[in-house]
């Protein structure tokens, strides 16, 4: 079990092993992919009543879905739902690790609150938990490298078969 480089990810990739759609092997790293900004945003209401957080909640109650074309900007302390563009196909023996870039950490930009594990198995684009932690308002362009997923190999095969594992919009 360890971390994917370069190398190993570009060959997983060539023996279609690793499927990502659309890619450029610029995006690949010494250990990472780079991922692009989508252009979906799931936008939380301004609701008046406590929610409740418990098994049966929906995001889609709390949330209004919107695109941007252009850009979307993101309020200080805000939080919103983005889409990676790009579809993530993983073989049952290796896992992911959504993480920010570190220009845009700087600026106080967040990518994922808590859950940015990525399960083997899956076949999807990767929903992004983003916050805005600086003291100014952030301006988010569809099309940016906002992320990177570093790719681990898993002691033993599994593949998720859960709510998400084919989800291609929000």
């Amino acid at each position: 079990m360890g971390v994917l480089t370069r190398e190993e990810i570009l060959k997983e990739i060539s023996e279609g092993n690793i499927e990502i759609e659309p890619f450029q092997e610029d995006q690949v790293g010494p250990g990472s992919v780079d991922l692009h900004l989508g252009n979906e945003f799931r936008v939380f209401k301004k609701l008046r009543n406590a929610c409740i957080v418990e098994e049966g909640i929906s995001v889609e109650d709390l949330t209004e879905r919107l695109r941007a074309e252009e850009s979307f900007t993101l309020m200080p302390g805000e939080t919103v739902l983005g889409m990676t563009h790009e579809r993530i196909k993983l073989p049952p023996d290796i896992c992911g690790w959504l993480e920010g870039r570190s220009r845009f950490a700087r600026m106080g930009l967040v990518i994922h609150m808590t859950a940015g594990f990525v399960q083997p198995g899956i076949n999807n684009r990767q929903v992004l938990e983003i916050g805005n932690l600086a003291p100014f308002p952030l301006v988010l362009k569809p099309g940016v490298r906002i992320c990177q997923i570093i790719l681990e190999r898993t002691e033993g095969k599994a593949s998720y078969r859960g709510k998400f594992m084919s989800q291609n919009r929000l």
